[in-house]
């Protein structure tokens, strides 16, 4: 008997899941985080596997979306103010890595910052 999971999300660091992870519980969702040893043990290749995932079972989907949504923070810029989405002027953009190619998997960090709305879903 296979039980399916839904990814809610995932974070490069083991703190933000820690938090998120907490919040569903205290809700009565189980949760699950898949990679979580992976990236403790070598935290640099955290972005090359997609960092730590949270899982949470099919049935439990929408209500911990409507969670995640609720405590989720999203992208703001250098003067601290929340960043626009330029297609439907929303301020829900959270950083997004599209990891297209080989040597952006290995080094990440040249990829160019872009954004995601959640709003629209246009990456920018």
């Amino acid at each position: 008997m296979s039980q399916k999971f839904y990814r809610l999300a995932a974070f490069e660091y083991l703190a933000d899941t820690v938090i998120i992870k907490g919040r569903l519980e205290s809700e009565g969702i189980e949760v699950f985080l898949k990679d979580e040893n992976t990236v403790n043990s070598d935290p640099l290749i955290s972005n090359a596997i997609g960092g730590i995932k949270i899982l949470v079972l099919n049935e439990d989907k929408d209500k911990a979306i409507k969670i995640y949504n609720e405590i989720r923070s999203y992208a703001v810029g250098d003067n601290g103010q929340p960043l626009i989405c330029p297609n439907c002027k929303a301020e829900k953009l959270e950083g997004y890595y599209s990891g297209n190619g080989i040597f952006y998997r290995l080094f990440p960090f040249f990829e160019k910052r872009k954004f995601r709305c959640f709003n629209c879903n246009i990456v920018s």
